[in-house]
């Protein structure tokens, strides 16, 4: 029994030592070399305690370190839990033979046409959308649905070249840019108004056996203009949106799992618009956990990390905070109240940076930058500068204590323009 892990995170976030401490067999990582040191981690050396930990520098370079790593370690399982590597772990699983989700499993998930026309042939509403092969079939697409229109990668994440065309100039402008030829790799969508929510939880064994949802109260789009401070919030177990959000998620889920799949046992991150007319609209799900400091969020409702416990219930480890956080016959509910403020990167020289807050409810703090660095424009929705997660009774008094503290990051924070 071994466990080979693409990785594709810093590590502060995953500590495998400590998620898999009960796990007999070799653990082997191989780790991507970019993500570590804009994350403020140092590049690793050594193997920090694994069997093996090698870097990786290219994308082409995976497969065949993949294939090379299994066979050395004699590996029986392969995990990829970030949005950029599930369909090709899964694509390697099906060409080593190892158990786990293949790639027919996992691809509605990750190819965003395909997700929406399994989800809205289960009755899910989608925007309209299309997939324009020519400035034409683009054209043809506006003059029926107007503006904004959403352009964003089919198979994309981190909200990276998502492109928001807000008038006909902005549009004339993209189609010189990108239509130089046919292509099939970008999604077209109406702009759909309204609040985003998200809903994260974990599947075992087919089932979902703990979710709960959050709403971002700023637009996902802005990372690259926002320069202020953003914030995530819990929604209560009261709150009318909360049992709907749940059962749209659900079936999402059952909308998208393919029968007689392998695809039983996994994190989840969904989003949802709450339009002003009140209707739900399903953005887009995916089959792992979210990104960002969702994990953490989400452990202060729970006692739950669902990347932690997505892995070990792949590797077939017990899940005990999960039983501690599910009763039977019961929907699972949080015992308060939790959410995250945070500011993006934005292009600078770092002058001063917040202290790390002092008060009881503030769970965790982290900074991505430090003073006299130069640090360059957020390149997704979850470059952060700085991130805190705080706790309350309710969710009107974690609103207010991250609204106050967003406020005075916000005031200690000073980065100067550099020429250029």
């Amino acid at each position: 029994m071994s466990v080979v892990i693409l990785h594709r995170n810093p590590l502060e976030p995953f500590p495998y030592d400590r998620w898999l401490r009960d796990y007999e067999g070799p653990v082997v990582i191989l780790a991507a070399r970019d993500r570590f040191e804009p994350f403020g981690e140092p590049i690793p050396e050594g193997d920090l305690g694994y069997t093996h930990l090698e870097l990786f520098d290219h994308d082409d370079e995976v497969p065949g370190r993949i294939a090379r790593l299994a066979a050395e370690y004699g590996a029986t399982h392969l995990i990829g839990e970030h949005e950029a590597d599930v369909l090709r772990v899964a694509t390697l699983r099906e060409e080593l033979g190892l158990p786990g989700p293949l790639a027919g499993d996992v691809l509605p998930f990750r190819d965003k046409a395909l997700m929406k026309e399994h989800a809205a042939r289960a009755g899910v509403e989608v925007a309209p959308h299309t997939v324009p092969e020519t400035a034409a079939d683009v054209l043809a697409f506006a003059d029926v649905h107007g503006f904004p229109l959403v352009f964003k990668n089919r198979s994309g994440f981190n909200s990276i070249g998502l492109r928001i065309l807000r008038d006909r100039e902005a549009l004339t402008a993209f189609l010189t840019e990108a239509y130089g030829s046919r292509r099939d790799d970008l999604l077209l969508e109406a702009y759909v108004p309204g609040r985003m929510c998200h809903v994260d939880g974990l599947v075992v064994n087919g089932e979902v056996v703990l979710a709960w949802p959050s709403q971002y109260q700023y637009e996902l789009a802005s990372f690259g203009t926002d320069p202020g401070s953003r914030v995530d919030l819990a929604l209560d177990p009261g709150d009318p949106l909360t049992g709907r959000l749940l059962e749209l998620t659900g079936r999402t889920l059952a909308a998208l799992r393919r029968p007689g799949g392998r695809l039983r046992d996994h994190a989840f991150h969904a989003e949802i618009f709450h339009t002003p007319d009140d209707r739900l609209v399903l953005c887009e799900i995916a089959c792992r956990s979210g990104g960002g400091k969702i994990r953490e969020v989400f452990h202060t409702l729970f006692g739950v990390n669902l990347a932690e416990c997505s892995i070990r219930a792949q590797l077939g480890l017990p899940l005990p905070d999960v039983e501690r956080a599910v009763r039977p016959g019961r929907r699972p509910e949080p015992a308060r109240m939790a959410g995250q403020v945070l500011m993006m990167k934005r292009p600078g020289l770092i002058q001063a940076l917040p202290d790390a807050p002092r008060e009881p409810w503030v769970e965790h703090f982290w900074l991505y930058a430090r003073p006299g660095q130069v640090v360059p424009p957020a390149s997704g929705s979850a470059d952060f500068l700085t991130v805190a997660i705080a706790s309350a009774p309710t969710r009107a008094e974690c609103e207010r204590r991250l609204r106050s503290l967003g406020a005075r990051l916000e005031e200690q924070v000073r980065i100067e323009a550099v020429p250029s």
